[in-house]
């Protein structure tokens, strides 16, 4: 299904569906997944087993890529790991209270509303038409856990209606109902395990063991602020309640989880010793809504909304790499690779695509280039790119990724628990289309339509490619490009060009060779074109460098960016790393500073006006150290002509060594050096200024000024403000002037960074020294207070 503009399907993977036509009248059979959950945090509440059954048996590596993942709670790390147990076959009946249980459940954690809970009015058999089905259900515990089930039915049928003559647990002596509840009566032992409703609080809580040493009557933990001092008088002032049965025994619960998106990569951790807080409830006012189940499960159903959108995302990317597998390589792909390509930034997870997107965008950009290169020898450098950026521009790869039904895979949006669809909701169900979407061997359903932007669907298609770059597969990559429509190919046409001249007469062959890591040129004339400009009016000559500068530019792009990811990528590195690096070592200013270095400006052919141009870069450079720098640390203008030649020299390399990559970068390299590491790395100032404006929401405005004449020279003036802080550059050149002007207003903002950082630490330490103290003497007030109360009613 082809997304119409910016409008695209989202899909659903099949293996979380069902749409069997006799889904109601069968037994059915589900493959069980035990998630084992591990916290490293301590805390009063642990972790619980969860059984994952599903309708479709899961792939081993789902099962891999899901195991060991680590999800930031609240309080530290949650593991996980997924094994495979034993499949279960379910009776409709039994389905239907699996399904019962966990809608009642994920209501009360994510909607919080007692109107919202399931009744016997709601429907939880499976409907004829396409809908989630898995079910997701409490684990027994691991040394009580018997052969023939992991499922903990006592827990799964906690949700069935209470009445007087409901079943006590299994530990119960009295089997007395004579506790009375909002609805009803029951034994106590139905009160210490269950979730209760409070309609005076419009809460739900989790409870845990009845207080028998506290009833209405008893005083009060904390003294009210209202001045009450027993439980029965708090509940009349404050709530307008009159507590019937004050001799009952209070009820201590916790309202229940807050069930956040654990996927988040930079979520901020609350104190790890920080204690459960809990409250006194006198039965009376509570509706029990689920018993027997534990605090511990439902504390570790809170985290399931995060792990199967996890899940589904894996599983998504597992569908897609059936249908690349289908079309593109026979090669493996890790799935997790897939996963990362289809995971926009917008998501702020571990994974996102921006890396891989990089990756991608200049393998991509080469393989056109040599395409266009080989079959359009007549072309000047102009039409060429012209036709590259047809073929590789946002909107037609757009246009490409639409026509495969790519879009639809996209992972675009950061998780909301509270839009999650809980399986077997009817209320809210997908609305899945009946229809499947055919991508190959994969089908997949589509759950709703979504707007993404252009460049997003763009960055996804660089990812994929990427994503096979990663894993060394150029071939692959290579096929994936065709597969979506841009005709690319490995073979190699002859390019002939003959000039009526020795080369030797022209350039210093034997001279420029030693410069390249003596790489030796099979056809010389290649080099004397690779150091033609455009303006170079000499007979023997009726070409320039142009064209190879157009293929240099996209072989040494990519060249760079592999080195980069095989050297430096790691887990260590974050997302954008790669982009920044390439950025810093990818540009006009760095290749100028190599052939100024490598005195490659003594042997390009050209007219007086570009030798002037270079003669002036030259004299603005001379008196200054070339030997560790980027180019944008010297405040000078560069001629263009500069940086062209070394890539253009780079082509006449590739296309001279019969398109070897591998062969420019080794003969290139020492132009290059020192190449640039993540030690060395330093940013462009005018990119730098523009991060440090949009983090911190600054607006940044540029103005040019009308040029003025300093001895004899035309200088540009440019002027840069971000934050009330304004700089003024002059500079024979727009760009240079731009450089300088940015360079001093980044370097005034990150000085009054540091004077507003420092200040607020001298602020915040007395401050905090005083909350310290001031809570000191409030908690001494209390237990004084407390202590005196006692005492007067001891006496």
């Amino acid at each position: 299904m082809k997304g119409s503009g910016n409008e695209h399907p989202c899909y659903v993977p099949p293996e979380l569906v069902n749409c069997s036509s006799k889904a109601c009248s069968v037994t059915h059979q589900y493959y069980c997944y035990l998630m084992e959950l591990k916290q490293d945090y301590k805390y009063e509440v642990c972790v619980r087993d969860i059984v994952l059954a599903i309708r479709s048996e899961l792939d081993p590596q789902i099962v891999d890529a899901l195991s060991g993942t680590s999800f930031v709670v609240e309080r530290g790390k949650l593991s996980l790991n997924l094994t495979s147990a034993k499949p279960v076959r379910l009776s409709p009946q039994e389905v239907e209270q699996c399904r019962r249980f966990q809608t009642t459940l994920f209501r009360i954690l994510l909607k919080r509303d007692d109107n919202k809970l399931a009744s016997d009015s709601d429907n939880f058999c499976l409907g004829d038409n396409p809908e989630f089905d898995y079910l997701l259900l409490p684990a027994t515990v691991e040394h009580q856990r018997p052969s023939n089930s992991i499922i903990d039915w006592e827990s799964v049928n906690s949700c069935c209606p209470f009445s007087s003559e409901s079943t006590c647990g299994s530990n119960c002596k009295d089997h007395a109902c004579d506790v009375r509840i909002k609805n009803g009566s029951v034994c106590s032992c139905k009160l210490e395990n269950c979730v209760v409703y409070t309609p005076h609080s419009k809460s739900f809580y989790t409870m845990t063991p009845v207080i028998w040493d506290l009833n209405g009557n008893s005083t009060l933990r904390y003294l009210g602020r209202d001045g009450t001092a027993t439980y029965k008088e708090h509940f009349k002032k404050k709530h307008g309640i009159e507590l019937r049965f004050p001799h009952q025994s209070l009820l201590r619960g916790r309202k229940v989880f807050e069930v956040g998106n654990y996927l988040l990569k930079d979520r901020k951790n609350k104190n790890k010793g920080e204690k459960m807080g809990s409250e006194e409830l006198p039965p009376e006012l509570c509706s029990v809504i689920m018993s027997p189940i534990s605090i511990c499960t439902v504390y570790s159903f809170s985290f399931i909304p995060s792990i199967m959108h996890w899940l589904e995302g894996l599983l998504v990317a597992f569908n897609l790499r059936k249908m690349l597998l289908d079309h593109c390589t026979k090669n493996d792909i890790p799935i997790i690779k897939v996963f990362e390509a289809i995971t926009a930034k917008g998501c702020q997870e571990a994974y996102n695509y921006e890396n891989l997107e990089t990756l991608g965008d200049s393998f991509l950009k080469y393989a056109v280039s040599q395409q266009l290169f080989k079959t359009h020898q007549n072309d000047r450098e102009g039409i060429l790119s012209k036709l590259r950026e047809g073929l590789i521009s946002n909107v037609a790869l757009r246009k490409f990724a639409s026509d495969k039904n790519l879009p639809g895979f996209i992972r675009m949006e950061a998780f909301d628990p509270k839009q999650w669809i809980i399986p077997g909701d009817k209320t809210k169900s997908l609305l899945l289309e009946e229809g499947l979407v055919s991508c190959g061997r994969t089908s997949m359903y589509v759950g709703r339509k979504r707007k993404i932007e252009l460049k997003k669907v763009a960055d996804v298609v660089e990812a994929l490619i990427g994503a096979f770059i990663s894993t060394e597969d150029e071939e692959a990559a290579l096929s994936f490009i065709n597969w979506i429509g841009i005709e690319v190919d490995t073979s190699i046409i002859p390019y002939e060009r003959h000039l009526s001249t020795d080369p030797e007469n022209l350039v210093d062959v034997k001279f420029l060779e030693s410069r390249l890591n003596n790489y030796k040129f099979e056809d010389p004339y290649l080099l004397v074109e690779a150091l033609t400009h455009g303006s170079y009016k000499g007979p023997e000559i009726q070409t320039c460098y142009e064209r190879l500068e157009f293929i240099g530019d996209a072989v040494l792009d990519n060249l760079i960016t592999m080195h980069l990811y095989k050297e430096y990528f790691n887990e260590k590195f974050s997302p954008g790393f790669l982009t920044t690096m390439r950025s810093i070592s990818v540009n006009n200013e760095c290749y100028a500073l190599s052939a100024i270095k490598a005195k490659l400006h003594k042997h390009i052919l050209c007219d007086s006006v570009v030798r002037k141009n270079i003669e002036k870069t030259m004299k603005g450079v001379e008196n200054l150290s070339l030997e560790s720098t980027f180019g944008w640390e010297l405040e000078t203008y560069f001629c263009p002509v500069l940086a062209d030649v070394i890539e253009s020299i780079a082509g006449a390399i590739f296309v001279d060594s019969g398109y070897k990559k591998e062969i420019v970068f080794e003969s290139i390299k020492p132009l290059l050096k020192p190449l640039v590491t993540p030690k060395t790395a330093k940013r462009h100032p005018i990119s730098e200024l523009q991060e440090l404006c949009q983090k911190n929401q600054y607006k940044l405005t540029e103005h040019e000024h009308p040029s003025v004449r300093e001895n004899d020279e035309t200088l540009f003036k440019i002027e840069v403000k971000a934050n009330r802080i304004t700089r003024t550059a002059k500079a024979s050149n727009k760009d240079t002037a731009r450089k300088m002007a940015s360079k001093e207003v980044l370097k005034e903002l990150q000085v009054t960074e540091s004077k507003l950082s420092m200040n607020r630490t001298r602020f915040l330490f007395p401050l905090l020294c005083a909350v310290f103290l001031f809570c000191w003497f409030v908690d001494e007030m209390i237990f004084h207070v407390v202590s005196y109360f006692l005492n007067s009613f001891k006496f």
